[in-house]
């Protein structure tokens, strides 16, 4: 596909610098910064409230910031003295609703943004197509987003999953420089997501265009993204690799947020800690002396069981198990009370009051107390 951008660029796409929005008393965005890159997908990752659906509206230009700087491909939207609105900056949007007109087919749904004196808020004609060149880009969306037979359908003649396509496909018509998607996969099917979430990183891989997409889904963030920025409370707590996100948390909230955690009271040793579990290594050992408290991070899957004698009442032990087929979910009483849950395949069908040993297979992350 060509792009408006120069392909020898290493400008990002999109810039966002020290940006804060406060509405009355409430401080919905704090100090935010962040890069995206042009063919990189960026989720921002949060509860609801924590201020990245505000973000993605400071970046398209629907709110204005207190504070800050926004950059799209190089250029500033938001800065001291500009203010660019949305119809004059290079993004697209695909709302959550996806905002097909009923009354348009797809074919005219996609080319509404490109023919030369349209305005829809959300794509904006950068490049000026020609009336004559938009029926060949349309062609070219349709084919990229995988409904070439579907020129002609109506909105409700469309899946959710089908609609969705056609949203993106409107977005990326104009070739933005970034494209924002505001909870995309919130009105799909539950089964349907996993398959949807593939399809549209290919698309936006294949389409090399910056992309920022809001989710409360840990699962969408961690399959789609190539960087997740966890916010809370108005801030990115971290920005990282999903496997970084997950493994390697920053703080406490972010462990739990974004996957199911184990934390265990535990004591600082050289290189690792002291657990109920035994010694564990820490990829973040402490710097300090030795004996000072911590929390100690596991997931589910870094854990697994053995027999242990039916006799031993210092054994842990079993409390209920879910079966999924390819998995199962443990949960165990350990000795102290203290409950874990462990994810393992299903060679070994565990029990109620089963007596197991709970072993560590992996390296943990430590929390400071």
């Amino acid at each position: 596909m060509n792009s408006a951008l120069d392909p020898a660029s290493d400008i990002d796409a999109l810039v966002a610098e020290h940006v804060t929005k406060t509405f009355g008393e409430t401080v919905a965005v704090r100090d935010v910064s962040f890069e995206v890159k042009r063919g990189e997908i960026v989720a921002l990752l949060g509860p609801s409230g924590c201020g990245k659906s505000t973000t993605l509206r400071v970046i398209a230009g629907f709110e204005r910031p207190d504070e800050g700087l926004v950059q799209i491909n190089g250029e500033t939207a938001v800065g001291p003295g500009v203010w660019r609105p949305p119809e004059r900056r290079r993004v697209g949007i695909v709302p959550q609703d996806f905002a097909l007109f009923p009354h348009l087919s797809v074919t005219e749904n996609i080319a509404f943004g490109l023919a030369d004196g349209h305005r829809a808020w959300w794509t904006r004609p950068w490049r000026r197509f020609r009336r004559e060149a938009t029926p060949a880009r349309v062609s070219e969306m349709l084919e990229l987003v995988g409904l070439r037979e579907f020129g002609e359908r109506y909105p409700h003649e469309l899946s959710g999953g089908e609609a969705q396509r056609v949203a993106l496909a409107r977005a990326l018509a104009p070739e933005p420089a970034a494209v924002l998607l505001d909870e995309p996969f919130s009105n799909l099917d539950q089964n349907l997501r996993a398959s949807l979430r593939l399809a549209m990183r290919r698309i936006l891989k294949a389409a090399n265009t910056a992309a920022v997409f809001v989710t409360h889904d840990r699962e969408e963030a961690l399959s789609l993204a190539d960087r997740v920025a966890v916010m809370r409370e108005g801030r990115i707590e971290q920005i990282g690799a999903p496997d970084d996100i997950y493994y390697r948390p920053e703080t406490r909230f972010i462990g739990s947020f974004v996957g199911d955690a184990n934390i265990l009271p535990a004591t600082s040793v050289r290189y690792g800690a002291e657990t109920e579990l035994g010694f564990v290594i820490l990829l973040n050992p402490s710097e300090g002396e030795d004996g000072r408290p911590l929390d100690v991070l596991l997931r589910p899957e870094q854990l697994a069981l053995k027999d242990a004698d039916r006799d031993d009442v210092e054994a842990a032990r079993v409390i209920n198990s879910e079966y999924y087929g390819h998995d199962q979910v443990v949960r165990v009483r350990l000795p102290s009370g203290l409950q874990v849950e462990t994810r393992l395949r299903t060679e070994v069908v565990w029990q109620p009051d089963d007596p197991v040993q709970v072993v560590v297979l992996d390296d943990a992350i430590g929390f400071a107390r």
